[in-house]
C-alpha cells in the first residue's frame, strides 16, 4: 500500500475513533483489555493527559501521534497508574512501531515515575503483522519491553453480534467498511444490519447516537443510498417508538461537528508548533521581525517541522525560515 493510501485510510477513520474512545472508554477497556478493567475504580473517575502526551512524543521526536491516547487512571488500591493506548490505523507493517511503543512507555514513565500499561489496537489488513515486543542486547546488558496488541482481524463476527459491548459494534463497522469499500449496496446492506443491532443491544439512546456517528461515519454512502437508509431508521424508530436517531439534526450536522473537531486539533497541533518555534528562534537571533512572524503564522505544519529542524544548523534568520527546497 502507498505512503497516499495508507494517509487516507487514517483521515477515514481517526475521527470517529478517536471520539468513541474518548467518550466511551470505560467500555473500551472492558472490551480490548478487561484485565485492567476490572483493576481500575471507576468512581474516581479518570484523565486525558493530551498535553503530556503531545509533550512526551514531541521530546522523542515521535511522528504521527494522532490516534495516541495518555489516561490516568486509579487503581483499586488507591495507587495511581497510566495507561498509553494507541490505535493503530494503517495498510501495512512499520518497521519503527515497537520501538516507538517502547518509547512511549519508558518516557511515560521516566517523567512521571508511574507504572505505565501500554496496548494497541492494530486495525490494519495484513494479519501476519503481530508486534508486541521490542529490545536489545549488548555485553551483558539486556533491555526487553512488551505490550499488548489486538488485532481486529481475530474478532469473528457471531462473537462480535454475541457481544453487548458497543465496541463490538465499532469492530464490526471497522471490518466492514474496509472489506465494503467500493462496494454501495453491500456497505448498504452491512451498515442497515448494524443500525438495526443497535436497538437490539439493549443501549440507551445517548449510545445509540455515539454508536450511529462512528457508523455512519465510517460507512459512507452515496447520497442517494443514504437517504433510503435514514427513511428505513425513522420507520424502524416509529414501529420501536424510539426516537433515537431521527431526532438528531441528521448526518451532515453530525458530521460537521466531528470535521470541526478534527480541524480545531490540527489548529491547535500547528499553533504550539508555531509557538515554540518562535521561541526557539527568540532565543538564538532575538526578537523577531515582523515578517518573520508573519511567515510563521502562514506556515503549514509540515514547513514549522521542517524550519525547527534547521535551527541548530542555519546561521541566520533567513537561511532558517527559506522555503522548503
Amino acid at each position: 500500500m502507498s505512503e497516499s493510501d495508507n494517509q487516507s485510510q487514517k483521515n477515514e477513520f481517526d475521527t470517529p475513533w478517536k471520539e468513541i474512545l474518548r467518550t466511551h472508554f470505560e467500555d473500551f477497556l472492558a472490551f480490548f483489555l478487561p484485565e485492567a478493567h476490572d483493576g481500575i475504580e471507576w468512581r474516581r473517575g479518570y484523565e486525558f493527559l493530551d498535553k503530556e502526551l503531545a509533550s512526551i512524543a514531541r521530546e522523542a521526536e515521535i511522528g504521527d501521534r494522532r490516534m495516541d491516547k495518555l489516561v490516568k487512571v486509579y487503581q483499586k488500591d488507591g495507587v495511581e497508574y497510566w495507561v498509553v493506548i494507541h490505535v493503530e490505523i494503517q495498510g501495512g507493517r512499520e518497521a519503527n512501531y515497537p520501538e516507538r511503543m517502547f518509547t512511549y512507555n519508558y518516557r511515560t514513565y521516566d517523567i512521571k515515575k508511574r507504572p505505565v500499561v501500554s496496548l494497541a489496537v492494530l486495525a490494519d489488513d495484513d494479519i501476519n503483522w503481530r508486534p508486541t515486543e521490542y529490545g536489545y542486547e549488548l555485553w551483558g546488558t539486556r533491555v526487553g519491553f512488551r505490550f499488548t496488541a489486538i488485532k481486529l482481524l481475530d474478532y469473528s463476527e457471531a462473537d462480535l453480534e454475541r457481544s453487548s459491548n458497543p465496541f463490538a459494534v465499532v469492530v464490526q463497522a471497522h471490518l466492514q467498511a474496509k472489506k465494503t469499500k467500493g462496494k454501495t449496496e453491500d456497505r448498504y446492506q452491512a451498515k442497515w444490519k448494524l443500525i438495526r443491532s443497535l436497538y437490539q443491544r439493549g443501549y440507551d439512546r445517548q449510545k445509540v447516537i455515539d454508536l450511529f456517528r462512528f457508523i455512519d461515519w465510517v460507512l459512507h454512502l452515496p447520497r442517494e443510498a443514504d437517504e433510503r437508509l435514514m427513511a428505513e431508521i425513522v420507520a424502524l424508530e416509529e414501529d420501536k417508538k424510539m426516537p433515537y436517531i431521527s431526532s438528531v439534526e441528521r448526518i451532515g450536522e453530525e458530521r460537521g461537528v466531528l470535521k470541526g473537531i478534527e480541524i480545531g486539533e490540527q489548529r491547535g497541533e500547528k499553533k504550539g508548533k508555531a509557538d515554540t518555534l518562535t521561541r526557539q528562534l527568540q532565543r538564538r537571533f532575538g526578537d523577531l521581525p515582523p515578517w518573520a512572524s508573519q511567515k510563521i503564522a502562514d506556515a503549514d505544519l509540515a514547513t514549522l517541522e521542517n524550519w525547527s529542524l534547521r535551527i541548530l544548523d542555519a546561521p541566520t534568520l533567513e537561511s532558517v525560515l527559506a522555503d522548503p527546497s
